[in-house]
């Protein structure tokens, strides 16, 4: 009934204010208010129902500033490069790494030249926002106390870090700021400081592997944790998806509907170049050597503040750029341009289009826009269909250069010349084996001896080698039948570590052939010899190789290059096991026994002693204590090869290891004539302390006890705690 009244009186304003009375923006917000609905069921989780996209839209960002309105803040702070402003002048240089590529003028630009429905859902992402801040009077914004519809053209794609954080702000500082004074730069907002390798792991099994015969899907990016929340989205204009979305954007990021499922993993694609540029100085004018003319470059003055002891201060640069892309650096003489895709009104019109495909066809035709840059993609469709597309932006080259180092800028032949076209890129359709994986590996491998061939395609295309997850996923894969949603989690979840494996059976062979006098080295490793290279959260064994490993990587005995390459992750543990000498292994790890004993006690410690879950606040950064409470966790690290990914760091005086990146929203997906899902989110839906929603799943990510996904409308409903228009409560 307060629902039904509310709305009512919404319609009564609609009709009868005069519009003098109420604004444009505040007719719209109503118009909206009127057409959306948020049911949360009984996790937290946003089901938005709208009459139009736009209206989706709406409710969508009003739900996120519910759950967690400090990141969507945030990420938009960072993105249209205003951190500055609240951080401090640290931050000016990652600021004007924004600026470098897109200016607000610029984004306005491109705002108003965006199709009409794209300019449609940019309003309602701000409507969304300013409606939450409206209504929510008691929210105070670090900065933005209103969002405007350009702003998303900062941040058209949702991957764990954009393709513009890997331009390095320090070099951007050395080049446009005071050499003299030299500071410490922040680098980025959104990526958090551990030793987690970033990514995320992607499974599609195809019908003839399930129990069902349906197809399925796996989805488990690597993230920070609280990165993204879940929502699920729809509308009368067909929009009717599930997942991931990432704080402050319009469109799900990893997740399915009814007919269609994609799940993104980090690519090894080479999308970023550097061209050297020949600069020409001639009184004020500068200009640059292209083939046999002089090419004026194109200098644009921008306007930064930044907050100080002083109150907020303005710094003013002259930017850069060639046709190659905005100068970033210099080496040596030469001025350096970094060019990257930078195509925001495509780039939002294939992430929000892409969720509203009911077949592989309609999906294939949406992966031609070619602007999903940083990302491969795994599919599974209601059809049957599998399929893997490895990166999608990727520029063509003259393969007689060395594009993994800057290239001559003044020589046309090093121009990019166009994209690949999608079926010149590295794909996989429905393989024989009946799966498809992608952990960040090699797709050389992405289904067994039905992998696309390395020598097909050029260097560029695929530059991450084979890694620990890729060598777990691929044996358990070709074993895999009769797979329900269920024992695809325990596929998903297996606890064995090949890292493990490989890096204790090194310390085995050195300890066998080693004369062994310390007592508690004896034990250790009888000990270790009865290990089967599962981590769990009584597992000795696992804390033991995590101090061995630990003391190892801070030991800097281990090479960082071979010959002229800098050497990989499977490279180093290959040195820890078989390179060094017997001697070093052992003297290795009898320190880390030492330091196991001194923070603990006893090196006799559980995994789960160590290996902690703790959520304090809803902070971005987590400070950690070990007085307070936590949660054992009986996950590791994806440096291990651990599917399930629990990366971590410790806090300013803690013996315990914490969570912070890793399995963070993780689903899977059964396609058929009806939709199947289980979900898992770490922590919670919301960002509020005082929620119940803060940390509900706590206890479930820790034990791998995913929920039941409610998808339609009937099971919504019936797991419903609140029925709500914005603004209602």
């Amino acid at each position: 009934m307060k629902s039904l009244l509310f709305l009512l009186n919404v319609l009564l304003i609609i009709g009868c204010k005069d519009g003098s009375d109420m604004t444009v923006e505040e007719i719209r917000w109503q118009k909206h208010v009127a057409n959306t609905e948020i049911i949360r069921d009984d996790f937290g989780v946003p089901h938005i129902y709208g009459k139009t996209d736009a209206d989706a839209v709406f409710g969508l960002l009003y739900a996120q500033c519910e759950d967690d309105f400090n990141r969507v803040e945030s990420n938009y702070i960072w993105a249209i490069g205003r951190l500055a402003e609240v951080e401090g002048e640290a931050a000016l240089y990652s600021d004007l790494r924004a600026r470098l590529y897109m200016t607000k003028d610029e984004a306005v630009e491109n705002f108003k030249n965006s199709p009409k429905w794209l300019q449609d859902l940019c309003v309602a992402f701000a409507d969304g926002i300013n409606y939450y801040l409206k209504t929510h009077p008691e929210v105070q914004p670090k900065l933005l106390t209103r969002f405007e519809p350009w702003m998303p053209m900062y941040f058209s794609e949702g991957s764990i870090g954009g393709d513009i954080e890997r331009v390095s702000t320090n070099n951007i500082k050395k080049f446009y700021g005071d050499s003299e004074h030299p500071m410490v730069v922040n680098d980025g907002l959104i990526r958090l400081k551990d030793n987690e390798p970033r990514g995320s792991n992607g499974f599609a099994i195809s019908g003839e592997r399930t129990q069902s015969g349906n197809a399925m899907l796996l989805i488990n990016p690597h993230t920070s944790f609280f990165f993204r929340g879940e929502v699920h989205v729809v509308s009368e204009e067909g929009l009717n998806a599930y997942g991931a979305v990432t704080w402050g954007q319009f469109f799900v990021y990893q997740g399915f509907n009814e007919k269609t499922g994609w799940m993104h993993t980090s690519t090894g694609t080479d999308i970023i170049d550097e061209f050297e540029e020949t600069i020409a100085f001639s009184n004020d004018k500068k200009s640059y050597v292209y083939g046999d003319k002089l090419l004026p470059i194109d200098s644009i003055p921008v306007a930064l503040k930044y907050k100080s002891v002083d109150g907020v201060l303005d710094k003013s640069f002259m930017i850069y750029r060639t046709h190659h892309g905005p100068i970033t650096h210099k080496r040596d003489d030469k001025w350096v341009s970094t060019a990257l895709m930078w195509s925001p009104i495509n780039a939002l019109e294939q992430s929000f289009t892409r969720t509203k495909k009911s077949n592989h066809d309609e999906f294939h035709e949406m992966m031609d826009i070619r602007t999903n840059s940083s990302n491969n993609t795994v599919y599974a469709d209601a059809d049957g269909t599998i399929a893997y597309y490895h990166g999608n932006f990727i520029p063509k080259r003259n393969q007689q250069f060395d594009y993994s180092q800057p290239v001559d800028g003044s020589n046309p032949e090093t121009d990019w010349d166009g994209l690949h076209s999608l079926e010149e890129t590295i794909m996989v359709i429905n393989p024989p084996n009946g799966w498809i994986q992608n952990c960040n590996s090699t797709p050389f491998t992405s289904a067994a001896e039905y992998s696309p061939k390395m020598e097909d395609y050029p260097k560029y295309m695929a530059s991450f080698p084979e890694n620990f997850r890729g060598m777990h996923a691929i044996p358990l894969l070709k074993n895999a039948t009769k797979l329900t949603l269920d024992s695809l989690i325990d596929l998903a979840y297996d606890p064995y570590l090949p890292g493990a494996d490989l890096l204790i059976s090194g310390l085995l062979d050195a300890a066998k052939n080693s004369e062994l006098n310390n007592v508690k080295i004896k034990a250790a490793i009888a000990l270790l010899k009865n290990w089967d290279f599962k981590v769990s959260e009584t597992s000795i064994g696992m804390t033991l190789a995590q101090f061995y490993l630990n003391t190892y990587l801070k030991s800097e005995l281990i090479p960082n290059m071979i010959g002229n390459k800098r050497i990989t992750r499977l490279e180093r543990f290959n040195y820890m096991s078989k390179m060094a000498s017997a001697k070093e292994r052992l003297g290795v790890f009898q320190i880390a026994l030492e330091t196991l004993e001194s923070d603990f006690g006893s090196w006799q410690t559980a995994w789960g002693s160590f290996n902690r879950y703790q959520r304090n606040n809803g902070s971005i950064f987590q400070t950690f204590d070990d007085n307070k409470e936590s949660l054992p966790v009986g996950m590791a690290s994806g440096t291990w090869g651990a599917l399930a990914s629990y990366g971590t760091r410790f806090g300013k005086d803690t013996k315990r290891q914490y969570g912070v990146a890793g399995n963070s929203f993780v689903a899977v997906v059964e396609f058929g004539e009806k939709l199947r899902a289980k979900s898992m989110l770490a922590g919670g839906q919301s960002g509020d302390p005082t929620s119940p929603h803060f940390d509900d799943q706590s206890e479930r990510y820790a034990n791998g006890t995913f929920k039941n996904v409610a998808f339609y409308r009937s099971d919504v409903e019936k797991r419903a705690i609140s029925t709500y228009h914005p603004g209602e409560k």
